[in-house]
């Protein structure tokens, strides 16, 4: 498997990846989110990376998000700035209950130390079970919780 950021020509797949997620089990995703806005605006910010397979078919995608409704949510620590979220982890069905979410978790947690930043932070929908297992086996703290883009959310903090 390789990490790397994705590429231009990567856009329309991971669309795909995205949509293909839309209405599984303890997903909270719509048909309009995530969408190719987000994915372009991850892109301009080079902060969306894809994991490959052998066959360089993209299997799990994770982003470095910048939204400013969750930047400024008070439960993130003060002592662990500057901090990142990360965000929008999706990754094949076939691939899924196979530790490939918790390796996205942790190269996107390494691109973040190699930017500087001391703590990782991100929400989760409270009804993704799946999700809330990966991130207690990662030891991450739940530090709040918060309702936000009409759902309500667990906040996970981390120290790098």
């Amino acid at each position: 498997m390789k990490f790397e950021k994705a590429k231009e020509a990567d856009k329309e797949e991971i669309l795909q990846l995205y949509r293909s997620l839309v209405g599984t089990t303890y997903c909270a995703w719509t048909d309009d989110y995530p969408s190719p806005r987000d994915i372009e605006g991850d892109m301009s910010r080079n902060a969306l990376f894809c994991l490959r397979d052998k066959e360089h078919d993209i299997i799990g995608v994770i982003s470095i998000d910048k939204d400013e409704a969750v930047e400024i949510l008070p439960c993130w620590s003060k002592q662990l700035q500057p901090s990142a979220e990360l965000s929008r982890l999706g990754v094949k069905a076939e691939y899924q209950n196979k530790g490939i979410a918790r390796k996205l978790l942790q190269y996107g947690m390494e691109e973040l130390k190699k930017q500087g930043k001391k703590s990782v932070h991100f929400l989760v929908c409270k009804t993704n079970q799946k999700a809330i297992r990966s991130y207690d086996k990662l030891q991450f703290d739940i530090v709040g919780e918060c309702e936000l883009f009409g759902e309500s959310f667990w906040c996970y903090e981390k120290a790098l």
